[in-house]
């Protein structure tokens, strides 16, 4: 399965639809049941299973016999079984049987695409290659959520009605915070002006106020490790808990040009009896005010001006995200003039 069919026109259009050559968290792993799972993703339509071990497959949501969902059928384990007529595709995309003939040619046949997929910190990532046979890079996740025997996270996860751009440009805007969540528990001090500055990393830069630190949503790093990842700490007052700063983890992807889904991990750094408290602590107490926090984000960007990302004006608070916008444009030019060579080579 290597067709490409490419619509997108220029290089602002393809990046409306998702950068590629990426691992992409798809969904938290409790959406995953026992049923299929039809879901779009890089305005992809894609069914994930489980099978009786647990592991997860991922395809092309579509049977190759009349293209109905595959999502809407059976779970065999192994394979999955079309509802309309009982066709029966496997991981690889291969049609393994065709119940109501014999001696079918699609038997054997590979006719839908397979998709690379892992889980991992409770959600389960997918990846898309610009190319359908690109192969997939390591999937690196910062130490927040790798070293689990020195943080505690949870996942939350949301559907916004906007393009996945602006999800990430409001996490590159440290600013915001002072004002959008200003009744917030944790960011309602600090200053209400700010320089900012940028700091390169190795695999990425950080953006940062440069006359305070540890007092509010103070700096945001962007980081590409196989994924697109946005990280920043909040500090915390004891009261909330042990742990110290309260540390988020970021990714966005896009399900079509106008709608995302975005994933936070909510993190602190706690060993022994603490972990527990912490993590009573959040369910009972700090969840709903996390909540409320992604709410007002949820609310402003869903109801930004028609095509407000061209009809801006920017000043120095807005260094970072024109960066990352310059970074990921780059991208897709790239990838843009990989697919084309490829639909016509």
């Amino acid at each position: 399965m290597s067709t490409i069919v490419e619509t997108a026109q220029n290089p602002e259009q393809y990046l409306d639809r998702g950068l590629r050559s990426l691992w992409y968290p798809v969904a938290a792993s409790w959406e995953l049941g026992s049923n299929p799972l039809g879901l779009t993703r890089l305005g992809e339509n894609i069914v994930l299973w489980r099978d009786h071990e647990g592991q997860v497959h991922a395809v092309e949501d579509r049977c190759p016999h009349r293209g109905a969902r595959l999502s809407k059928g059976w779970n065999l384990g192994d394979r999955l079984a079309c509802w309309y007529h009982g066709v029966e595709v496997n991981g690889n995309g291969t049609v393994c049987d065709v119940p109501a003939i014999s001696n079918s040619p699609m038997v054997g046949q590979d006719c839908v695409r397979r998709y690379h997929v892992q889980e991992a910190q409770g959600a389960i990532f997918v990846w898309f290659g610009t190319t359908p046979d690109e192969e997939p890079a390591e999937l690196e996740l910062p130490e927040q959520l790798t070293d689990g025997e020195t943080f505690s996270h949870f996942l939350c996860t949301a559907t916004w009605r906007c393009n996945y751009q602006y999800a990430i440009d409001n996490v590159m805007d440290p600013m915001h915070g002072t004002y959008l969540h200003s009744d917030s528990h944790s960011m309602a001090e600090g200053d209400r002006q700010a320089e900012m500055t940028l700091v390169p990393t190795e695999q990425g830069f950080i953006f940062k106020k440069t006359e305070q630190a540890g007092v509010n949503f103070d700096w945001v790093e962007y980081g590409n490790s196989g994924t697109l990842w946005l990280r920043l700490s909040i500090p915390y007052q004891q009261k909330f808990g042990p742990g110290g700063p309260f540390w988020i983890v970021g990714m966005v992807v896009p399900e079509d040009a106008d709608h995302c889904r975005v994933f936070f991990w909510r993190i602190r750094k706690v060993e022994g009896w603490q972990r527990q408290a912490w993590r009573f602590l959040y369910r009972s107490k700090l969840e709903g005010l996390h909540w409320d926090v992604l709410e007002q984000d949820r609310v402003i960007l869903e109801s930004l001006a028609p095509d407000a990302r061209h009809h801006e004006n920017l000043y120095q608070h807005d260094v970072g995200l024109s960066r990352l916008r310059r970074v990921l444009l780059k991208a897709a030019k790239q990838q843009l003039a990989k697919r084309q060579e490829a639909a016509h080579g």
